[in-house]
């Protein structure tokens, strides 16, 4: 006698079978067509905002390199002609290199004593406990949120009586203490990142903590650095304020942004506007550079200094 096995199929309590999820999709996930769409709206938003960042740079090495009366003419137009001496007239005739010379020379000076002062303050508040180094911290941060326009006032008295008004020392010493806050500030949340095992073992083998920081801690922390160092190049550079009214008395000493407002005003009379788009490209090669040479090192330093 055969037996017949049948297989009977799962229900539900009301009898009926549970519903299948249709082929090829899974409940809940949107369709390739919806992805597409995401993906036109991002790659749209980015070539829009690609041109408005890279539009006016453009727009202003074009024009450096047209004649004046083209630029009279047709000042949206393209080059009919290669006009090399809007530049000389700019660096010599009204003395952009003198200014972006002065503004090296500040620069090399505030820079250095920035980065060293603020990488020593980060790298003790980051790695040591001793009592107030909270309360120290905090002042420093604090000081981020004081505007400078408050205290010019008291800068230009106290530099005065120090005898450094007009003078570069006193520039660089205002710029040095200007940037040390978020120097600071951002150094001492990337030095917490590096593993503590490599300074306890150079403490072990008897280095001092000068050699320690110096030779071990700070070469690990240079994607910080290089971040933080660009920041402050591009503040300092691009500084107007503090040079204009520290420094209002010292034309042989004025930095580019003065040179940059005074070659403006001058070619408002004079109409050479060829030289003072060639003005304003010298003065922004320099950052384009920095930056395209560390682009990678910077991405590097923020990313590694957001991770706790």
């Amino acid at each position: 006698m055969s037996v017949t096995q049948s297989v009977e199929k799962p229900e539900d309590s009301d009898g009926a079978a549970p519903p299948r999820p249709p082929s090829g999709r899974r409940a809940g996930a949107g369709g390739p067509s919806e992805g597409r769409v995401l993906n036109v709206f991002a790659h749209s938003f980015l070539v829009a905002w690609t041109l408005l960042a890279a539009g006016p740079l453009l727009w202003v090495v074009l024009s450096s390199l047209r004649p004046h009366a083209d630029l009279v003419s047709d000042p949206f137009g393209l080059p009919t002609a290669i006009e090399w001496e809007n530049f000389t007239n700019a660096w010599s005739n009204a003395d952009i290199g003198r200014y972006t010379v002065n503004s090296l020379i500040i620069l090399s000076g505030s820079l250095t004593g920035t980065m060293l002062l603020g990488a020593m303050a980060a790298y003790v508040l980051a790695r040591f406990e001793f009592p107030c180094n909270r309360s120290i911290y905090l002042l420093f941060t604090g000081g981020m949120m004081f505007p400078v326009f408050l205290a010019l006032v008291p800068l230009f008295f106290i530099l005065n009586n120090m005898g450094l008004l007009n003078t570069r020392q006193g520039l660089i010493i205002v710029y040095i203490a200007y940037s040390l806050p978020f120097t600071i500030f951002f150094l001492a949340a990337f030095f917490r990142t590096l593993p503590g095992a490599v300074q306890e073992a150079a403490t072990l083998d008897g280095a001092s903590h000068t050699r320690t920081f110096f030779q071990i801690m700070l070469p690990m922390a240079s994607p910080g650095l290089i971040s933080v160092g660009i920041f402050n190049f591009l503040g300092q550079w691009n500084q107007f304020v503090l040079p204009r009214v520290l420094n209002v008395g010292s034309e042989d000493d004025a930095v580019l942004p003065q040179g940059l407002a005074a070659l403006m005003v001058q070619q408002g009379y004079e109409g050479d506007w060829g030289a003072l788009y060639a003005g304003v490209t010298m003065a922004m090669l320099p950052v384009l550079v920095v930056y395209v040479t560390f682009q990678r090192q910077v991405q590097t330093g923020l990313t590694a200094g957001a991770v706790r």
